[in-house]
């Protein structure tokens, strides 16, 4: 996967997506960036930073995806191949239902993930060395090159869903203390139920991770 670097960008999701749309960039691509000044977060948020910190996009076809992965749990499977990432690096980083890096009781970064046509783009923010008021940053040492580099490097052999639901499914217990978002209001996981294709059942409502 060929990897494009800039010093600056104001989102590494919005400049993939319209690289990929006007074909200036092709799948399989990773676009990163030293600093974000108007990066994309889950429900319209913003998410930018200092250097040090991790900015990136991934885009690729979704007939790279492993077969037994559902669209809408693309955005779980994405954000647990990087978690398994940091965990090999020593970090105890977990992932909260359904893509966001926490340390402990404090998010330290996120997945959103977005559509275009049969391609898939996968933005991914992490605090690596500072983070906001209420934030963390991650609990080891690591720059953002080697993160990327070694990211970019697992999609040369993906495993299946089954393999990461299987670790997610009991690592979801970490979240029951939480909320999600559905249509803007807040729900709570403490008795959610976690289905096989990363949905959940919450108080008869079906709930699938698309962002």
């Amino acid at each position: 996967m060929d990897i494009h670097w800039f010093e600056s960008l104001e989102s590494t999701q919005s400049y993939l997506i319209e690289a990929l749309k006007s074909s200036t960039l092709n799948v399989p691509v990773c676009v990163g960036t030293d600093i974000q000044t108007l990066g994309k977060g889950s429900r319209g948020n913003i998410w930018i930073g200092t250097k040090g910190n991790l900015f990136i996009s991934v885009g690729l076809k979704r007939s790279m995806l492993p077969e037994d992965l559902k669209l809408e749990s693309s955005s779980i499977y994405l954000a647990f191949l990087m978690k398994e990432l940091l965990s090999a690096h020593g970090s105890k980083v977990w992932l909260k239902w359904p893509n966001d890096f926490y340390r402990d009781d404090k998010k330290i970064g996120g997945v959103i993930t977005n559509l275009i046509g049969d391609m898939l783009v996968c933005g991914i923010g992490i605090n690596l060395v500072s983070a906001p008021e209420h934030f963390e940053k991650i609990d080891i040492e690591i720059t953002p090159h080697d993160i990327t580099e070694g990211y970019c490097a697992l999609f040369e052999n993906l495993p299946s869903w089954k393999q990461i639901f299987s670790k997610y499914e009991i690592e979801f217990e970490d979240s029951r203390v939480f909320f999600t978002h559905n249509n803007n209001e807040k729900v709570a996981l403490q008795n959610a139920v976690l289905l096989e294709d990363g949905s959940l059942e919450c108080d008869g409502q079906r709930i699938f991770s698309l962002r």
